[in-house]
């Protein structure tokens, strides 16, 4: 296991002074990406084979929001593994132990020249190093659209800001045009996303906002024809 120290800080909060979702994907996200450095063997492997391991889905519970100026951990850790994909919990907890955000996310092994799955070897799958699954709702991570006409269409041309290191859009920021669809009134309290084709610099993204209740809505993010991302938001 993995974890790393946060204090709730101005930047991340919303106009109520409360922890936005977008801000939680990001720690939860450095955590993840920082846990290499805990398993030399696996960052060795990958650095040495042109590999990465790109996140393909990711389900959030949310149990309480945090407030300005609280103390949090985020704890990450791997509880399966096979020759194409890893799985991870992803929680953070309050200065009581509480947990805040519930997450499990599924990242998909790839070649970065190619960005196409790329197994790994068995003998890495064999003496990984597994952790207890955490508790949750464990929902499926693909994602079923409902054959529903879009209640409204957006277009957003992907800037500089929305790129990270892998030179392609950071996947909080897919998170983050989803939540500026939303309703005001539209409090998040179940996620699921799944990645599917990575947008790059200049690319434009159509959002698709697809109402199947008022508890629930789907935002499809697509390059030209392709879907690139499917959200699905619950209150």
């Amino acid at each position: 296991m993995y974890s790393l120290d946060y204090k709730v800080t101005v930047s991340m909060c919303d106009a109520d002074g409360r922890l936005k979702l977008f801000s939680a994907l990001q720690m939860m996200q450095d955590c993840s990406e920082l846990w290499k450095t805990s398993e030399p063997v696996y960052d060795q492997y990958f650095t040495e084979n042109g590999m990465a391991q790109l996140l393909a889905s990711r389900q959030v519970e949310v149990v309480r929001v945090p407030q300005y100026k609280e103390n949090l951990k985020v704890t990450t850790s791997v509880f399966d593994i096979n020759p194409m994909f890893g799985f991870r919990n992803t929680f953070i907890y309050d200065a009581n132990g509480l947990p805040c955000y519930k997450s499990w996310s599924t990242g998909a092994f790839v070649k970065l020249d190619t960005g196409k799955l790329n197994k790994i070897s068995d003998e890495l799958v064999a003496n990984f190093n597994r952790e207890p699954k955490l508790e949750m709702n464990y929902a499926d991570r693909r994602i079923i659209v409902p054959k529903i006409n879009p209640a409204s269409t957006v277009s957003y041309v992907v800037q500089r800001n929305d790129i990270d290191y892998n030179r392609h859009m950071n996947n909080a920021n897919y998170i983050r045009l989803a939540l500026e669809a939303l309703p005001d009134d539209f409090e998040v309290r179940n996620m699921r996303v799944e990645f599917k084709k990575p947008a790059k610099l200049s690319d434009e993204l159509i959002l698709e906002v697809v109402n199947q209740s008022d508890d629930t809505i789907f935002v499809v993010e697509k390059l030209a024809e392709q879907i690139s991302t499917i959200i699905e938001l619950k209150k």
